[in-house]
């Protein structure tokens, strides 16, 4: 009787290892391909949408650094101890992380059909440890690059913080000119 869960549960990791590295080869070099692109602006319009979008997902837009132009990115924002951030699973060179730093972490986060300015504060990476796995907790298609899941141990954590930035999401005030 214990070899049925024992082979569910070996197909199941199995499967999980293939879902993993499926997800790490659509974001070979830390881009995404072609099919990935083309689901993260399904994303964008789904996560922008004010009733279709899941509770913690949003779409953050960003002046881009070269272009000059607005790039929108499908995220997750993830909350902890009454704050929101902004977690880079695909690390530092991920080209929303440098955009708004060129940016000066001016952008705005478009949430369930609301859209408001704020300013990313990047969190030094001492700091990133309990945030990442409360990230991780709630996005689990980030699982494959950072390498971790949720319940792994903090020391883990503490390992990979200094490669994947985190921000914290603060509302800029809008100022009227008259």
């Amino acid at each position: 009787m214990t070899k049925g869960p024992t082979v569910a549960r070996s197909v199941g990791r199995a499967v999980a290892r293939g879902a993993a590295a499926l997800k790490r080869a659509m974001y070979r070099g830390g881009r995404p391909n072609a099919l990935m692109r083309l689901m993260n602006r399904l994303d964008v319009l789904v996560y922008g949408a004010r009733w279709l979008s899941p509770r913690h997902a949003a779409v953050l837009k960003v002046v881009g650094r070269r272009s000059g132009n607005i790039t929108s990115v499908p995220v997750a924002v993830t909350h902890y101890r009454g704050a929101d951030f902004l977690v880079s699973m695909l690390g530092p060179d991920a080209s929303w992380v440098l955009n708004v730093q060129a940016a000066g972490g001016k952008a705005t986060l478009r949430r369930q059909g609301r859209e408001c300015q704020i300013l990313l504060e990047e969190i030094p990476s001492e700091h990133r440890a309990e945030i990442l796995r409360r990230y991780l907790a709630g996005a689990s298609g980030a699982r494959p690059h950072l390498g971790l899941g949720p319940t792994a141990p903090l020391s883990d954590f503490h390992r990979i913080a200094p490669r994947h930035p985190v921000f914290r999401i603060h509302e800029r005030p809008v100022h009227v000119h008259t």
